[in-house]
């Protein structure tokens, strides 16, 4: 049995998990799916004021108040940002980091460095309309992600404004990534392209790859596939 936690991406809760994370302890695993603060049912008043290392201290403080030791720490998208520098911190609990599709932590980079000027100035203006939250997608976003009209309605359903400033905030890494057991999950669809900050990775000893042809969000797209990846991902120790 391994312990894994499944932190999902932006807008998400951990009801994004429930079919990979039922899967998943049918196979014997204990599994724990988290909602990051500021969202869902955790969402305040000051959703607004969260930031990154708010998110990354969160994870921190579960593992610790249930003595939580040779997890296996999956994030999604976004939340690849909050995985990797957990990882980095806390070697001592985190055996092995899984990024589905993700975003990765760079030293003093936020999420949105590397974005064209353009991009970084639209999505800066959408939060500030918004009331300092990321708005949620809408249905039209998700064509060509091998989504059914079912399944994006289910997960529009469990999404939630995102906190703005976590995606502007620069990463901490007190140790490099690449000396992180981790596995990066490509999803090749629409584009089989892997992530930039995953590329960066491929000669590291420490490092593995896989892909599932699905799009971004293979918790609703497909569950099984991705939660029978995870299982043999976890058990090859």
């Amino acid at each position: 049995m391994t312990t894994i936690v499944l932190v999902p991406g932006a807008w998400l809760r951990a009801g994004a998990w429930d079919a990979v994370a039922e899967q998943l302890g049918s196979a014997g695993h204990d599994v724990h799916a988290l909602t990051l603060p500021g969202l869902g049912e955790r969402a305040t008043g000051s959703a607004a004021e969260v930031r990154l290392a708010d998110h990354v201290a969160d994870i921190l403080d579960y593992l610790s108040a249930r003595e939580l030791r040779d997890v296996a720490l999956v994030g999604h998208s976004y939340a690849g940002l909050v995985t990797g520098q957990v990882a980095s911190c806390a070697e001592e609990r985190v055996a092995h980091a899984v990024f589905v599709d993700s975003n990765l932590p760079r030293p003093g980079l936020s999420m949105v460095d590397g974005w064209s000027a353009q991009g970084m100035r639209l999505v800066s203006e959408l939060i500030a309309e918004n009331g300092g939250l990321w708005p949620v997608l809408e249905a039209a976003d998700f064509e060509g992600q091998d989504l059914t009209e079912g399944q994006i309605r289910l997960l529009l359903a469990q999404s939630s404004d995102h906190p703005g400033r976590t995606i502007f905030d620069p990463a901490v890494l007190p140790r490099p990534l690449a000396e992180v057991r981790a596995t990066y999950i490509n999803c090749l669809k629409p584009d089989p392209v892997q992530h930039r900050d995953a590329a960066a990775y491929a000669s590291s000893p420490s490092w593995s790859f896989a892909e599932l042809d699905t799009g971004h969000w293979p918790m609703y797209s497909q569950p099984a596939e991705l939660a029978t990846l995870l299982d043999e991902l976890v058990r090859k120790g």
